[in-house]
């Protein structure tokens, strides 16, 4: 790993001062945040947040472009009252805390939400996407869950699963090339697994001079060199949901 003493360089960096469009609402025993479009539709997407929780402003404030373009987006708390990660915390307890956190361990979750997203908001087609812990958690449910249409992973955690790619549905994989958690080669062997075993569409897409998290952690403005590749991310990940829910 790059970095020892800091296994995860999720940097909460320039986080947006953002309200939030939406409200806070209780899916059974999971507090979710969800955002409608005006107009009435029977897509959705399911936001999988960070190590950063449910709260962030930043994951927040892509659900709700995600309504803007005419989804019902839902981003529950998949840590389910845990507290989320703080970057005032002790980066050498990182690995232990995120053993009670396992990406790989919410199905049970996604299933109350997708009943949710069914009989309460009328919902037939539904998508998700997730950032870091939240893009190894869509890699998972891409892998198993017959009930989501289409995925999009942005810089999800390749090792989490790096021994799974018969993906279920149409996947997309976004990684920044200067991310130090998850280095190129890891990626490369990410696309030849998926071309030996995917019978799905899926695409892998790394962004010029982009860091870990730069879809929906910087300001547009923060670097005017990023701002096309933070717009193209977003674009891409929008382009996907619609062609594929």
């Amino acid at each position: 790993m790059a970095n020892e003493s800091r296994p995860c360089p999720c940097d909460i960096g320039d986080r947006f001062d953002y309200g939030g469009r939406g409200q806070e609402v209780q899916v059974e025993h999971i507090k979710a945040y969800i955002c409608k479009p005006p107009a009435g539709t029977d897509k959705a997407v399911i936001v999988i947040h960070d190590i950063f929780g449910w709260q962030l402003p930043n994951t927040r404030y892509i659900a709700d472009m995600l309504t803007t373009n005419g989804y019902i987006a839902i981003c529950p708390d998949f840590f389910v009252g845990q507290e989320a990660w703080k970057p005032s915390n002790d980066w050498a307890s990182f690995d232990d805390w995120l053993k009670t956190r396992d990406a790989g361990k919410l199905d049970k979750e996604v299933d109350v939400v997708l009943k949710y997203l069914k009989d309460e908001c009328g919902v037939t087609k539904i998508g998700v996407i997730g950032f870091c812990w939240g893009g190894a958690a869509v890699q998972h449910l891409m892998l198993k869950n017959p009930h989501l249409k289409a995925g999009v992973s942005l810089y999800g955690v390749i090792r989490r699963f790096a021994d799974k790619h018969s993906l279920l549905h149409p996947t997309f994989f976004i990684f920044g090339e200067k991310d130090d958690i998850i280095p190129l080669e890891q990626v490369t062997l990410l696309e030849q697994k998926l071309k030996q075993n995917c019978k799905v569409d899926y695409e892998v897409k790394i962004y010029p001079g982009q860091t870990h998290g730069f879809v929906h952690r910087k300001k547009e403005d923060i670097n005017p060199q990023d701002k096309p590749y933070i717009e193209e991310g977003r674009r891409d990940m929008i382009n996907w949901l619609n062609k594929y829910l």
